[in-house]
């Protein structure tokens, strides 16, 4: 099977470590990966801050650059979204509309892909720490995604998972909207640090980095120790390729 790889803006420049475990993650389940090179941001940014007419070539760039993908995969939730989107914000124009539904079919975030598309629960990986997990608003409210993260982390051998409370809770990162309402921004980051505080984990793990880098920031300004990993940086850890799930006939959802 092939997989474009999506690597997104924040990992791609900030946090390539998380791109390169997604990537030997799903090499090791047998996928043959691509990195279409003219790809860019989702346009996320500029769309959400009114400059919708100013977004459309950058919308259309990415609809082109995947055309000829099997399945396009990335590692958060919130930029796959933004492709999934697609389809409503072009749905008017003849030639990119049925381009966009067509890119939403194909698009999926890295752990949604793992569990609904190969089929795997168990990747083999073992972690001895205990770790609470952070869900993203959009890949919970765009991309529906509320099971995959939590099955696959649960087979993570010697991973104690703490539930966090208020999980429903926005870290109030929301891209622009923390540079926009700074004060509102931070009484949310302050409340999401409390919530892991109380969990008594010593790793955050969660399928964005833009909210783990959020609440990191908060995390380091405070002074209080906390490590944040990506779910693919922890599905990549000493793994056990005997224990490893072998993917299942694909199914598109």
């Amino acid at each position: 099977m092939k997989v474009s790889i999506f690597s997104t803006c924040v990992v791609d420049l900030l946090f390539p470590n998380v791109g390169q475990a997604m990537v030997e993650v799903l090499e090791r389940l047998g996928c043959e990966t691509t990195f279409p090179d003219k790809q860019t941001c989702c346009g996320q940014p500029t769309y959400n801050s009114g400059y919708v007419e100013e977004s459309y070539a950058t919308l259309k760039n990415q609809i082109d650059c995947f055309e000829d993908a099997e399945y396009v995969v990335g590692p958060a939730g919130s930029c796959v979204g933004m492709l999934r989107e697609y389809r409503h914000f072009l749905k008017d124009d003849p030639i990119y509309g049925p381009k966009a539904e067509a890119l939403a079919a194909k698009s999926f975030e890295f752990s949604q892909f793992l569990y609904q598309v190969l089929g795997v629960t168990d990747v083999g990986a073992t972690l001895n720490a205990k770790a609470t997990y952070h869900r993203s608003c959009h890949m919970t409210r765009i991309l529906k995604e509320r099971e995959a993260p939590f099955i696959l982390l649960d087979h993570v051998a010697g991973l104690e998972m703490i539930p966090l409370n208020h999980i429903e809770n926005c870290c109030g990162f929301g891209g622009t909207f923390s540079v926009k309402m700074p004060e509102i921004s931070e009484q949310m980051v302050t409340e999401k640090m409390n919530d892991v505080i109380d969990t008594g984990a010593e790793i955050l793990i969660s399928a964005d980095m833009g909210c783990l880098m959020n609440i990191g920031g908060k995390f380091n300004r405070v002074g209080k120790p906390i490590k944040i990993m990506h779910i693919a940086e922890v599905l990549n850890q000493q793994v056990d390729k005997k224990r490893m799930d072998q993917p299942k006939i694909m199914t598109v959802i």
